[in-house]
């Protein structure tokens, strides 16, 4: 017996009747070579671990942009978080683990440069609008190692694609990072905000505080422990109303005081112009992109190519990108 069919046959042994076994995956779009030692969602992780999509995450934003300090969260942190809640949540209801990793490492890849302000003005742009989701699940399907994308099974593929909107993921562990997504973002987003001072804990929602906790640790333990105790045995993963409640009520919360405050407007002005910029420039001279992009605009059209190519630069790779192509470079001695 193989290192891979012990650990197959320690899944059919140990996890729940809900779970989804790594040898009853849908497969790959291509096939390949078997691996004696990983089962099949282990190699989408390792895949999605080592491709350069996801080394890029830590120059992308979560929130806040070019913060004066360490110990903000990049779009690389959130998604170590999000795997983490996602993992621990999969374990107490004995679902597939590795499964619910590859999902939650994967579920960003497609973001943009300035997080959600850079995807908003995607959206402008774009014929047909720009999701991160749907982007992410083009990464790992036709962008990634030089357009042969990462041949990833079709569960990992449809829990990135779905980890957010109103299509859920089919499986439980794609259920559990569509949770955890929300579940890092609401919390880590509160602790950014207190430690820049854009609020304080007194003016946090008193209700659901009292409801979830009072501190970052707290919160977080109440909800995972609230999906586990009402997912335990069923064919789905959901929280507790009450304790869902007080999220969307943190929620409310972040919208208002902080996602939609002035200083957020002003930096999403700045990087809209920034994104506008570079799409205006890369659609009238697609020339300039790199080749792997010229290949998708000859296969899906220019705007496609310049959607890819913008949607891939990192945060300090877009403003530099930005300087280079509108400033003059006699002004950098100006001062």
């Amino acid at each position: 017996m193989t290192i891979k069919e012990r650990l197959e046959e320690q899944e059919r042994q140990t996890l729940s009747p809900f779970a989804k076994l790594s040898c009853e995956t849908k497969g790959r779009e291509k096939p390949v070579s078997s691996d004696d030692m990983r089962t099949e969602f282990q190699r989408d992780r390792d895949r999605i671990l080592h491709c350069k999509s996801f080394r890029r995450l830590k120059g992308k934003t979560q929130v806040f942009l070019a913060p004066a300090g360490d110990h903000y969260r990049t779009r690389l942190t959130h998604t170590l978080e999000v795997t983490q809640v996602a993992r621990t949540m999969a374990r107490a209801l004995r679902l597939n683990e590795d499964l619910a990793e590859a999902v939650a490492m994967g579920h960003d890849l497609g973001h943009t440069p300035f997080g959600h302000a850079g995807e908003a003005a995607l959206d402008k742009m774009i014929d047909g609008g720009f999701e991160h989701r749907v982007q992410s699940r083009r990464v790992v399907e036709v962008l990634e190692r030089e357009g042969e994308g990462l041949n990833l099974t079709w569960e990992v593929r449809d829990g990135i694609e779905h980890h957010s909107g109103k299509v859920r993921p089919q499986t439980l562990e794609g259920r559990c990072v569509h949770l955890a997504d929300r579940i890092a973002y609401i919390n880590h987003d509160i602790d950014d905000a207190l430690r820049a001072g854009i609020i304080q804990a007194e003016m946090l929602p008193g209700h659901a505080i009292r409801v979830l906790g009072s501190t970052h640790g707290q919160r977080v333990g109440t909800m995972i422990s609230s999906v586990v105790r009402y997912s335990q045995d069923r064919d789905d993963v959901q929280m507790e109303p009450e304790i869902w409640d007080a999220l969307m009520e943190l929620r409310g919360f972040m919208f208002e005081r902080v996602y939609s405050r002035d200083w957020a407007c002003n930096e999403t002005r700045k990087t809209q112009h920034v994104i506008a910029g570079l799409v205006d420039y890369y659609m009238n001279y697609p020339g300039q992109m790199p080749n792997e992009y010229l290949e998708i605009a000859f296969r899906e059209g220019t705007q496609r190519a310049v959607c890819d190519y913008v949607a891939c630069m990192t945060d300090r790779y877009a403003v530099q990108t930005y300087q280079k192509l509108y400033i003059p470079p006699f002004f950098d001695g100006i001062g």
